[in-house]
């Protein structure tokens, strides 16, 4: 077989003669093994594994990533059991490969469950050998080549996950080249038109533009020749998507895409970066803005270089890099280097604890996902490509998302700065949590023993490790409080039943478990606190009694709303209700008990599906509550200062207005916080005394 032959004589330009011999054993076997199956364009399968050895022989991986890549399919689709593989090839081939199967003999609800799962599995793989996902990448490559075989609607899922998994993760690692093929062979599955009209473009561009980039060529190294400095100078085509995504972010025609080509400057050590840099900038004309220095602060991946953008012959932009042999080695093999250059880099080792700790920190985080939705798009963020610089108080430089706001920064320090976070000062000025951080930012968070995440967080964080802790916190918190709220409606719905709470001891609640499948006693108050049991039901089962109430059974008692329950109960926002309004309390499954005013507009014509229950305020609640009011004010000038001085003196705060100006009159619709009824009276009577309020009303219909 012609492909096995090239994998043999490929592997012994940097293997051993006894691996080679390994490597001969394992295509045996695996021919064997899927001898009879075929692939959908009708290769023998065999053909598929001997591909994938072949990519990852251009990274010059071990002896044992090429046997497990050319055995990744057998477990998965023959009857060969990992014992049989660790027997003949090692535990660590069988290792890999079981890092590699999927996990098909478990049955999924839907295909994002098996999806998600399967992203887990080889994510925890790849986090204790990083050779799985060099593997999986290389098998993807291969199956990626050779799509067209697949219909139509399996090609555009597979490309999907593909762009949005695969190829970042390439990226992440520091794969370039596999990055760049993985995109634009997406790309070509997703729009097959718009390639194909690209790649057209392309061709005939590259006859167009062949004497501009000769000449420019040129005119770099004579430069690098009269500054005396060695170089390896090279032009490069950019790849088609990102020609495809420059075109789209800045709304250009092909015709206006100037700089389809790029040059890359490679010199002998760092200080010729800069001189190089220099001499460049001397020979053309840079453009402000459009220079980066990712050697002083490398990209997360490793990747190091000068990349600076000039106004080249004609008027064209030209994009070049310059940077080291070294950094191109790393670039170009990002953690494969280790395998393609045998040596003792620092940079390299540095950069393998990086890409660890990386997958560590996903890990942790993506294992607190409840579900795989949660946890795809948990994966997808982390994974998003464009990054921002910033330096703690210390001087310390931090990678984060482009868009990453204070919240993120805190949570990336330490999950507790993040949790007890209530202020951040960036560059020395206090500024709100939601601010988007810059590059050179100097980031100080303020904490306090006892803050706790805010649920609006999770309106504009952008990295998934603060994402996920904040979402685990509140689940964790809504946990305990949505239980201590299941307690009481169970105690009330005992009472109900002429039961004694204090009567139900460990046999009562033990047999409870075992009949309806609860794990532990405070899962079951806490789905009763969340509405997803009902109180009477779980007091029936709890107390061996059946459907009929005894007579003698006293009427219930209200539950009372002391305003402190936190997440557990929440107050409409519907109607709004404060301490002295008649309430009434709603179960809502997944949300716990919702409290209305008893004539809140959304209360009428409710189905009977959701439970109900009577509720009575605390004495005395020391908190603020938000309610809406509406002012019909005469159009005069002043009158908006006028009303918000009336607020204030009453001791009141607003947290939100809006206004539609009708004629004459302007109606006011203000948010405000007050205490109780009294307190709101007191804040409507201030009002009423301002000559040009026409009217005043409390809105109970705001949702």
């Amino acid at each position: 077989m012609a492909d096995a032959d090239l994998l043999l004589e490929e592997v012994s330009a940097y293997l051993k003669p006894q691996d080679v011999d390994h490597v001969r054993e394992a295509i045996e076997f695996s021919r064997a093994a899927h001898q009879g199956q075929l692939r959908k364009s009708g290769d023998p399968y065999v053909t598929h594994p001997i591909a994938v050895a072949r990519i990852l022989t251009l990274l010059h991986i071990d002896v044992q990533a090429i046997v497990a890549a050319l055995l990744h399919d057998v477990v998965e689709d023959t009857e060969v059991t990992l014992d049989q593989l660790a027997d003949k090839f090692g535990k660590p081939v069988a290792n890999l490969v079981d890092g590699l199967s999927k996990l098909d003999r478990i049955q999924f609800e839907t295909r994002e469950d098996a999806q998600a799962e399967n992203f887990r599995k080889m994510l925890m793989a790849m986090a204790r050998d990083v050779r799985v996902i060099l593997i999986k990448l290389a098998d993807r490559l291969h199956n990626m080549r050779t799509l067209e075989s697949m219909s139509r609607e399996k090609c555009e899922r597979i490309a999907r996950e593909t762009m949005e998994i695969y190829a970042p993760i390439a990226n992440r690692l520091g794969l370039n080249d596999i990055y760049h093929e993985l995109e634009d062979l997406s790309f070509k599955h997703l729009h097959p038109n718009r390639y194909a009209v690209l790649a057209k473009a392309l061709k005939v561009a590259r006859g167009n533009r062949r004497e501009v980039v000769g000449k420019i060529l040129d005119a770099i190294r004579q430069r690098m020749d009269e500054q005396h400095i060695h170089a390896d100078v090279s032009g490069r085509e950019k790849n088609i998507y990102s020609i495809y995504k420059k075109m789209q972010s800045k709304s250009l025609a092909f015709a206006e895409v100037l700089d389809i080509y790029g040059f890359r400057v490679l010199v002998d050590d760092v200080p010729s970066c800069y001189v190089a840099l220099g001499a460049l900038h001397g020979l053309f004309k840079p453009i402000p803005g459009k220079f980066k220095d990712y050697i002083a602060i490398p990209k997360v991946n490793g990747y190091q270089s000068l990349h600076t953008t000039l106004f080249g012959p004609f008027g064209t932009p030209i994009e070049i890099q310059i940077r080291t042999h070294e950094m191109h080695r790393i670039a170009d093999a990002g953690v494969a280097s280790h395998w393609l250059y045998k040596s003792g880099y620092t940079k390299i080792n540095d950069l393998h604890k990086k890409t660890h700790q990386w997958l560590q920190e996903l890990l942790e985080s993506l294992s607190q996902s409840s579900d795989s939705a949660e946890f795809l798009e948990h994966l997808k963020v982390d994974l998003f490509p464009d990054e921002v610089y910033v330096f703690t108080p210390k001087g310390k430089i931090m990678s984060l998302p482009r868009g990453a706001t204070a919240v993120d920064f805190a949570y990336n320090v330490h999950t507790d700065i993040g949790n007890r976070c209530i202020a951040v000062k960036v560059n020395h000025e206090l500024v709100p949590l939601r601010t988007e951080l810059r590059n050179g930012d100097r980031i100080e968070v303020i904490t306090a023993p006892h803050a706790k995440p805010n649920p609006v967080w999770l309106t504009y964080v952008t990295t998934s490790k603060a994402r996920s802790h904040i979402r685990h916190f509140l689940k964790t918190m809504q946990s305990g409080e949505s239980a201590q709220l299941g307690e009481r409606l169970l105690n009330q719905a005992l009472h109900t039943l002429g039961v004694k709470p204090q009567d139900m001891d460990e046999a009562h609640w033990n047999k409870l478990l075992k009949e309806t499948g609860g794990k532990t006693r405070q899962d079951i108050l806490a789905d009763i606190g969340l509405g997803r049991r009902l109180n009477m039901v779980v007091a029936r089962q709890l107390a061996n009694i059946g459907e009929t109430v005894p007579s003698e059974t006293s009427h219930h008692a209200a539950i009372t709303i002391h305003g402190t329950e936190g997440m557990a109960v929440q107050f409409a926002k519907c109607c709004r209700p404060i301490p002295g309004d008649p309430i009434i309390g709603v179960i809502k499954s997944g949300q716990g008990l919702v409290v209305h005013t008893h004539d809140c507009p959304t209360l009428r014509g409710r189905s009977g599906g959701e439970q109900w229950l009577d509720v009575v305020w605390a004495k005395n609640i020391n908190r603020t509550f938000e309610i809406s009011i509406k002012l019909m004010v005469a159009n005069q000038r002043g009158v908006l200062a006028k009303v918000a001085a009336a607020i204030a003196e009453a001791e009141s705060n607003i947290s939100n207005v809006n206004f539609v100006s009708e004629g004459e009159y302007t109606a006011l619709y203000f948010t405000l916080e007050v205490n109780n009824r009294l307190h709101l009276a007191n804040v409507m009577r201030s009002l009423r005394k301002i000559q040009e309020v026409v009217r005043i009303i409390r809105v109970k219909n705001a949702g």
